[in-house]
């Protein structure tokens, strides 16, 4: 049984530093200790873990399982500790709460900067802690209770939650001006799937609902790149990779670059809701209440609620 209670700090930062590094010498440099110093500290850890942390070879380290397994557990540590100092900083400083959220991109990019700048305006003295994330990790983390809010898209379950719809999005098709399809004033899904299609990563909300769509038509999407980001997409179609589907008002705040053309999806899927959730049957603390109950009304005064 491992002793919790001679787990150092400095040794979980010097064996992520080793981990990322690669190499102890750059370890013990980044924290900094000396290398006799960081040598032992990584021993009388592996030797309280019980096991190998790294395999040593001539060009470096390489983390073995267990080694990989106790790096995320201490980049997590560290994170919320991190975190912890960082909120307790803003209480002395006066801050009278903290509020955190989790998002998809698409809301990130196109309705919260707006929203989250109203509310601090009038609730100076909250801090909101944002992190974009994908739709279905927003939503277990809400039920976790990791995140206290989540803005997400609405194809998923969301049993366990109060939500409302905070804001709808229309998915556009995007294509180069010199595509065959760029001269088409609007578009249905079974148009275009004969070309090449640039999507983001599997686990993207908007991946499944076109995956989905896709088979629902007996279509199948000719997925020819998967990116991380609605920016790598658009350069991707750029560079004639391929044509791909994003949201109206994320394609509004890159500015179209030159040669490049969105046109309107027909599909009746095409629109799509944003929500907001928060777990059901748990009382928010009073600072994360404002915040739903501000996102709510906003809603409503948008036409989205």
């Amino acid at each position: 049984m491992i002793n919790l209670a001679r787990f150092d700090l400095t040794s979980l930062r010097l064996f992520l530093a080793a981990a990322h590094e690669g190499s102890l010498t750059a370890a013990a440099e980044r924290i900094p200790i000396t290398l006799s110093a960081a040598s032992k500290r990584l021993s009388d850890l592996e030797q309280m873990m019980e096991c190998a942390l790294f395999v040593r070879h001539a060009r470096g380290l390489v983390l073995t399982p267990a080694g990989e397994a106790l790096r995320r557990h201490a980049e997590q540590l560290i994170h919320g500790l991190e975190r912890m100092a960082g909120e307790m900083g803003d209480y002395a400083q006066g801050i009278r709460g903290h509020v955190r959220m989790w998002a998809n991109a698409s809301s990130v990019i196109q309705f919260l900067p707006q929203s989250l700048s109203g509310f601090v305006r009038k609730h100076p003295d909250i801090r909101i802690g944002l992190e974009e994330k994908l739709s279905q990790q927003i939503i277990d983390a809400v039920l976790t209770g990791q995140s206290d809010l989540g803005v997400f898209a609405d194809s998923l379950p969301t049993q366990g939650l109060d939500v409302f719809t905070y804001r709808q999005d229309r998915l556009m098709v995007l294509v180069r001006e010199d595509h065959p399809l760029a001269g088409e004033e609007a578009l249905w899904l079974r148009q275009i799937t004969a070309y090449d299609f640039i999507g983001l990563n599997l686990g993207s909300s908007l991946h499944s609902r076109i995956s989905a769509a896709a088979m629902r038509e007996q279509q199948v999407l000719k997925l020819r790149i998967q990116v991380s980001s609605f920016d790598a997409i658009c350069h991707m179609v750029a560079a004639g990779l391929g044509i791909s589907i994003m949201p109206r008002g994320v394609l509004r705040t890159r500015a179209l670059g030159v040669g490049l053309r969105s046109i309107p999806l027909l599909d009746e899927w095409s629109t799509r809701s944003l929500l907001v959730g928060a777990r059901s049957g748990v009382p928010l603390r009073p600072e994360a209440r404002h915040l739903y109950d501000y996102l709510y009304h906003e809603s409503l005064d948008a036409g989205g609620g």
